[in-house]
């Protein structure tokens, strides 16, 4: 990087490679820890000899769910500095409409969540994998495509609850309201017209949300409530072995973490500026706007066009 009378030149500095680099390194983040804690409840524990049972009572439940909230909480940490860490399509698609970012750079965005997502996977996959074959094993699947494989596929990926039966409108109004709720609070948490939070919290209380998520409205649908938590692995998953069970799915079920999410995160904002935002704004007209912190949007000043 250099300096030419007072601007900062350089990829680095101007250039939206180096925002899909941080947006690359959180959601691989994000995805080896959140698929790291699942895979330590289903064939970690069991297979290291530690417990003789998965899913004993709520316990491996909350083990999910907390570890999703801390992988959320680390993802943010690691790229929140250089783009507000999206680190989820979905919260980038739902920005975009609102009009705090730009539409050119969301298929890029994308792009590079999607990636980070999948090698998030394969590092899962790279330390776990004797594990899974020693459950696979233990429990006499055959191959990884087989209705059985679907216990060991839940690490990287999510499934429609049994009580759905083959109706996808479930899990997919599932999606909507989950991720309706995820930015609902992440707008709630950044505006600094509201109660806020201390710039170096609101990562840690955007991981609290996603707890809430996952421990009231997880099991339906496994609550990727991102479309990029979901599809890359899930693509990392077909591509090693599990077939029909990443995709299509149970019943064609792999269009549904990618469609709810993008319906429900711009309804989110939507919502929130409407019983919230907007007469924070009216009480407040002449208060000066203060920096907020900066999730999901990024700051467009010294950008190359």
């Amino acid at each position: 990087m250099t300096v030419k009378m007072g601007i900062k030149t350089g990829w680095r500095a101007r250039g939206i490679w180096s925002e899909l680099l941080a947006e690359f390194l959180g959601t691989l983040v994000l995805i080896a820890f959140g698929t790291g804690a699942v895979a330590v409840a289903v064939v970690g524990l069991p297979e290291s000899g530690r417990t003789s049972v998965i899913f004993a009572g709520a316990g491996g439940w909350l083990l999910i769910t907390w570890g999703w909230a801390m992988a959320v909480a680390m993802g943010v940490y690691v790229a929140g500095g250089v783009t507000g860490a999206h680190i989820n399509p979905a919260v980038t698609f739902a920005f975009a409409v609102k009009g705090d970012f730009k539409w050119v750079k969301v298929l890029p965005y994308w792009g590079a969540q999607i990636a980070g997502a999948f090698t998030g996977a394969a590092l899962t996959y790279a330390d776990y994998v004797p594990a899974i074959n020693m459950w696979n094993t233990a429990h006499k699947v055959i191959s990884r495509a087989d209705h059985g494989g679907m216990t060991t596929f839940s690490i990287f990926a999510t499934f429609p609850a049994h009580y759905y039966q083959q109706n996808m409108l479930g899990p997919l109004f599932d999606q909507v309201l989950g991720t309706c709720l995820l930015l609902l609070c992440i707008v709630a948490i950044v505006d600094s017209m509201n109660v806020g939070v201390k710039s170096d919290l609101a990562p840690f209380m955007v991981g609290m949300a996603v707890a809430a998520i996952g421990m009231s409205f997880g099991t339906g649908a496994g609550y990727a409530i991102n479309p990029a938590r979901d599809f890359g692995p899930r693509l990392f998953c077909w591509l090693t072995g599990w077939g029909a069970n990443a995709f299509p799915g149970p019943h064609n079920y792999w269009w549904v973490p990618i469609i709810g999410p993008l319906i429900g995160a711009p309804l989110g904002i939507a919502l929130y500026k409407f019983f919230i935002a907007d007469t924070l704004a009216a009480r407040a007209p002449s208060a000066p706007a203060a920096a907020s912190v900066e999730i999901g949007t990024t700051d467009a000043a010294g950008e190359d066009p």
